[in-house]
């Protein structure tokens, strides 16, 4: 076995970022406030840093700053200064991991790389741990955590809907009962210690039992909200709170628009798009109460005002 890892910089030229691939997309998570927050950098100080990538027969793939390339997209850049590697698709991966070694990967990431190396270069764990410089259980621990995720849970982690540390507690549990719990987690708004609090009672109890916990879960009251403490900003009075949700609501409701315009669901794939359709018929459903609401309530200022 011959990989190529010690990733010389060949040139460092300026290319349209639609000319850049991103092959290695799916062994990242990309939230969307640090997405965001790139592009606001971007904005204010230009590029610092070059993107890195590789070559791939008359392509270039990146490896190292995909967010450095989603917002140059998003911000309509014409060029993007890109410093081209000597090296091959395994090379890459392993770089991907040492690029990021002091801010660190996600462990859902470094599962969703080792599977890749795995599955897709057919090297066996041994291997990916001397090409890692990681024991063999951590290769273990971490093939296993990717493999033991459901299709509909890892989309709903890549869509941003399921946290990365929230998913990998939902991993604990087996692959046909993930997404029902994930369900419940995601209605309920439950942080990572309550999923990890909810999985570890569905484990001790038996299985038979899960359906009904989870449906005494999903209906349960809501905490009541902590009240605020000494010395914080002032609550925003009722009129302040319903101008700053409206405003939020018509933002995020005009990027929605153009997204869906932009593309059809099938175009996400089967298991995002399955995730993605349950989402927007729910917010369909909450939307059409809202606008009775809104008539409701406009209704009877009117009615005031001609009074």
């Amino acid at each position: 076995m011959v990989v190529s890892v010690t990733g010389e910089v060949t040139s460092t030229v300026e290319l349209a970022p639609g000319e850049l691939g991103e092959a290695l997309t799916m062994m990242r998570l990309c939230p969307a406030q640090a997405q965001q927050a790139m592009q606001l950098s971007l904005t204010r100080l230009g590029q610092l840093t070059p993107v890195q990538a590789y070559r791939t027969g008359a392509s270039l793939e990146v490896f190292d700053g995909l967010k450095r390339l989603r917002a140059a997209r998003e911000l309509s850049w014409d060029k993007l200064r890109v410093e081209v590697h000597d090296l091959d698709t395994t090379g890459a991966k392993v770089r991907l991991l040492c690029c990021n070694a002091s801010a660190g990967l996600a462990e859902l990431e470094e599962a969703w790389l080792v599977r890749s190396l795995y599955r897709e270069d057919h090297l066996n764990q041994p291997q990916i741990g001397m090409l890692l410089s990681r024991h063999k259980s951590w290769v273990c621990r971490r093939l296993a955590l990717a493999e033991g995720l459901s299709d509909e849970l890892t989309a709903s982690v890549r869509l941003g809907l399921v946290p990365a540390r929230t998913a990998v507690e939902l991993a604990r549990l087996p692959r046909g009962n993930q997404d029902a719990a994930a369900l419940v987690v995601t209605k309920r708004g439950l942080t990572t210690h309550q999923t990890a609090h909810l999985v570890q009672r569905l484990l001790a109890a038996p299985q038979e039992q899960w359906p009904e916990l989870l449906e005494q879960q999903a209906s349960a009251p809501p905490p009541d909200p902590t009240p605020n403490p000494k010395g914080s900003a002032a609550r925003r009075t009722p009129a302040e709170q319903l101008v700053a949700d409206a405003w939020a609501m018509k933002r995020l409701a005009s990027r929605l628009h153009a997204r869906l315009l932009e593309r059809s669901l099938q175009s996400l794939g089967d298991a995002a798009c399955a995730v993605v359709a349950r989402e927007l018929a729910e917010l369909s459903s909450t939307l059409g109460a809202l606008s009775k609401t809104l008539d409701t309530r406009l209704g009877e200022r009117g009615a005031a005002d001609a009074a």
